[in-house]
């Protein structure tokens, strides 16, 4: 009775063991199938996602290859190399510009003033609702830093204390303003004020604008200005970082700039670039209907644009593009390309290629050493430029390979001259032989 006693605990210990056990892997199991149905459900979406992502790049795509449909009053779109219009929209109508006014500003004050200048803020009379840096009366601050929150921050106390740092006053600061306008051809452009503000005479051509655009994007410091989401003031005390208004540069990885504007008579305005399969396209919209209608319009501009274009690589990095010889020692030293250079190019465009480079060079010389440049042009104009690096080192040529060479260069003039002295001497020979030979027939005669 006992023993069945014990069997039957023994039996019961074994079931609630497995019990446990199973119990515990059930709930070991069901983490495990939750994680892997959170696991699918995360690749679902990021599948939707980059199918959402797809879809969307290719109804760009789609726009790209149609003439855009911009409601602004006027618009642009131009090659940053060259300046050709590739399309546009009343063009040459001369209208109000708003804070895109501002680019002549910084044009003439990078003109006139160097970057590290130290200057006073100068008191401002601000209306409701206009763009500040938000400077202290007096406070320093350099032109480098007035710049950037010209650029990024639209700042109007900006643009008035940069007139007056180098005008003087801003009546002095707007005539330079229209003497640079004239000297770049700004036939449809003239200002009234350095800020952008409505007022009669501040106007300027959708064409104009890109024209400038393209000038101001040659200089680099301007470049990396209006490319810049954010930037700290470093010229302050204390220190202050500002970010850009200029929603345009998170819309695309390839946009590059440059500049936003709205006034109640100018509406909204957006001047911007990007580069892209290897070219630099400058876009603009004057007097969009809304903020959001400006970026789009400048990111449909642009989108059209550069699918016009397909990129080409003339030039490839370490490509062999000279081949001068080496004087004395002989052989040809190869002259390579430091880097590629890419450019885009439309189907009507025609690509060439111009190499500077020695004939002959003489050693000593190390390896990578610039010895020559290649320019690449499209339609004639300048596209692109690298520089051509020695691919070998040369080391200074002795006296042997001197004297080697100079037999080498001057083979036919040595033996001219070995031949004439060869001829004299045997003249000569023939001369004092026949002296000589008179000389014996006198004695003889005279025995």
């Amino acid at each position: 009775m006992s023993r069945c006693r014990a069997g039957a605990a023994l039996l019961a210990a074994l079931l609630a063991c497995a019990l446990c056990c199973s119990t515990a892997v059930a709930a070991e199991e069901q983490p495990r199938k939750q994680g892997a149905k959170k696991h699918r459900a995360r690749g679902e979406e990021r599948q939707q996602q980059e199918k959402r992502q797809q879809e969307k790049r290719q109804q760009r795509e789609k726009r790209g290859a149609e003439v855009p449909g911009i409601e602004a009053r006027a618009w642009a779109l131009i090659d940053a190399r060259t300046g050709e219009v590739i399309v546009a929209h009343n063009g040459g109508k001369e209208l109000p510009i708003a804070s895109t006014t501002k680019l002549m500003t910084a044009y003439v004050a990078i003109k006139e003033m160097p970057l590290g200048k130290i200057v006073k803020a100068q008191p401002y009379d601000s209306e409701y609702g206009e763009s500040l840096l938000g400077m202290r009366d007096g406070q320093e601050i350099s032109v480098r830093d007035l710049l950037y929150g010209l650029i990024l921050r639209s700042g109007n106390d900006a643009a008035h204390t940069l007139a007056i740092a180098a005008a003087g006053s801003t009546a002095r600061f707007v005539d330079q303003m229209n003497r640079y306008a004239a000297a770049l051809g700004l036939s449809h452009t003239h200002y009234a004020n350095p800020v952008g503000l409505d007022q009669k005479g501040n106007y300027s051509s959708a064409r104009d604008l890109a024209t400038l655009t393209q000038r101001l994007l040659r200089i680099p410091v301007f470049a990396r200005i209006a490319n810049s989401e954010s930037a700290i003031l470093r010229s302050v005390h204390p220190r202050r970082r500002i970010t850009t208004i200029n929603e345009l540069l998170s819309m695309a990885p390839w946009i590059n700039g440059v500049k936003t504007g709205h006034t109640f008579g100018a509406l909204y305005v957006l001047v911007g670039s990007g580069r892209r399969k290897g070219v630099e396209l400058i876009s603009d919209a004057i007097g969009a209907p809304s903020g959001e209608d400006r970026f789009s319009d400048n990111l449909e501009l642009l989108e059209y644009g550069f699918h016009q274009y397909e990129r080409r690589l003339p030039i490839h990095a370490g490509q062999d593009l000279a081949d001068p010889s080496i004087r004395y020692a002989g052989g040809v030293l190869p002259l390579r390309a430091a880097r590629g250079v890419a450019v885009g190019l439309r189907r009507d465009q025609k690509l060439s290629l111009e190499v500077r480079a020695p004939s002959e060079v003489e050693g000593p010389i190390e390896r990578g050493a610039v010895l020559g440049h290649a320019t690449v042009f499209v339609d004639g104009l300048r596209a692109g430029e690298v520089a051509l690096r020695a691919g070998r080192s040369i080391p200074k040529a002795s006296s042997f390979d001197r004297a080697r060479g100079f037999v080498g260069n001057h083979l036919i003039p040595i033996a001219l001259a070995m031949f004439v002295i060869l001829m004299g001497g045997v003249l000569l020979y023939r001369r004092l032989t026949r002296r000589n030979d008179q000389g014996e027939r006198t004695r003889v005669n005279a025995k």
